[in-house]
């Protein structure tokens, strides 16, 4: 595994890179906050078959804090990282509000993806459930605490036009992390409805899915990657 950096979108991102090159592409996004090494195990899984890219998102990880944080800003961070990596019919993952970051990308530019996965993270949609956003922890910070404050005002107020726009996405794979999930079930079935090409897989391991089921994980995801 490497650990690179260019600037996408004015701004310095880190990111790991691993696997064959020429193969597949795939692109994944983290939850918040977090950063690109929770993917560790899943690129190494996959590197003998598909070429893989994780970056530290903006305000997070070993990427730049530039102090202006949105989903918008973060799905155009996307869009310039993969166009200066050169990247097409890419396979995009995303966890938690990586995933709502991937969905921004998808419907901005479906014609560049290959697939899409929303590992336990349906879209925000206007009157949904709001979140409380906890005062800031104490101490140093492994990330710019504005890029939680900011992101989750957006989940509780989130623009319309993300829900109404999940009818454009590309083939969707949505893996829900079941009873356990924080995500509401309504939510899921409601995505699952949404969008033409897609299907569910369930595992029951809460949040992290892909860090309590690995194996569970990867299979979902293998079964997708291989699919025509």
């Amino acid at each position: 595994m490497t650990r690179r950096e260019i600037t996408a979108n004015g701004v310095r991102l880190s990111f790991l890179e691993e696997g064959t090159a020429g193969a597949p592409a795939v692109v994944l996004l983290h939850g918040l906050p977090s950063e690109a090494i929770t993917w560790e195990q899943t690129m190494a899984e996959l590197a003998a078959t598909h070429h893989l890219y994780a970056p530290d998102q903006r305000g997070q990880g070993h990427s730049e804090h530039p102090g202006a944080y949105s989903f918008e800003l973060m799905r155009d961070d996307v869009l310039g990282f993969v166009d200066t990596l050169g990247l097409r019919d890419v396979t995009l993952v995303g966890h938690s509000a990586g995933g709502t970051v991937a969905c921004l990308v998808a419907q901005e530019r479906p014609k560049w993806l290959a697939r899409l996965v929303l590992e336990d993270s349906p879209p925000p949609r206007p009157g949904g459930e709001r979140h409380d956003v906890p005062f800031r922890p104490e101490g140093e910070l492994g990330y710019d605490w504005a890029v939680f404050a900011n992101l989750m005002a957006q989940v509780n107020d989130p623009d319309p036009a993300w829900w109404a726009r999940l009818g454009e996405a590309v083939p969707t794979l949505l893996i829900s992390g079941g009873a356990a999930s924080p995500v509401p079930e309504d939510v899921v079935t409601g995505t699952l409805a949404r969008i033409p090409d897609a299907r569910l897989v369930n595992i029951e391991a809460g949040h992290q899915v892909h860090r309590e089921r690995p194996e569970e994980f990867l299979a979902a995801l293998r079964t997708f990657l291989s699919v025509g």
